[in-house]
């Protein structure tokens, strides 16, 4: 239970208490003290209830599972240097200010970057994915285990407990595999979101033109 609820917990208990001593040593039972009664008993349990909902709308994280792979950055030969170099700022900081273990990026049917924990395995976008990419829709995985389709993902690393999916447009996706369930937050798909469009417009903008 967190502190806070703690606390909450602890003054409803007290203040149940001291009704209880007050009706006990009252020499007479007025209409106003039973109404002060009611008023102060429903108010003690109305806070032991808050702690309740408290701690059960704050959970304890998920313990850190034991992900086997292996620490590496593999990127694409073939991009250019501004690419290559925006696909290694953003993986990086994904991995350092976020609970990502493993961060893949997929555009137009091939792999551009595996960083972080990774195996040597294909990866092809699956169902999950491309709902993402046809939506144009980030898509979190909380706990993989409540959903079948997880095994899509593991060429990223085999039996990942959170995954989170952001389509670059409709032509690829950015799949971040995290240490443990719920662990990506609402701010971690904000930023992985906002970054996604940037690294969309430096892919595009490396494609060559046509000639007029």
């Amino acid at each position: 239970m967190p502190t806070p609820a703690r606390v909450v917990l602890a003054w409803g208990v007290v203040l149940l208490v001291l009704t209880l001593i007050n009706a006990r040593l009252a020499e007479a039972v007025t209409p106003e003290l039973q109404r002060a009664e009611v008023l102060s008993g429903m108010t003690a349990v109305g806070l032991m209830l808050v702690a309740v909902l408290w701690t059960r709308a704050d959970p304890s994280k998920a313990p850190r599972r034991d992900l086997q792979g292996d620490q590496g950055l593999v990127l694409d030969s073939d991009l250019d240097e501004s690419t290559r170099d925006e696909l290694g700022w953003g993986s990086h900081m994904l991995l350092t200010a976020s609970p990502a273990a493993t961060v893949l990026v997929y555009w137009d049917q091939r792999v551009l970057l595996r960083r972080g924990l990774v195996r040597d395995a294909d990866f092809q976008p699956g169902a999950i994915c491309q709902r993402a990419m046809d939506r144009n829709t980030t898509i979190s995985l909380v706990n993989t285990n409540l959903f079948p389709g997880r095994h899509e993902f593991d060429p990223l690393i085999e039996n990942l407990p959170a995954v989170l999916i952001c389509p670059i447009g409709h032509r690829g996706v950015v799949v971040l595999g995290g240490w443990s369930e719920r662990c990506f937050s609402r701010s971690d798909e904000q930023w992985l979101k906002g970054w996604t469009e940037r690294l969309r417009t430096s892919l595009e903008c490396q494609e060559p033109r046509s000639p007029r």
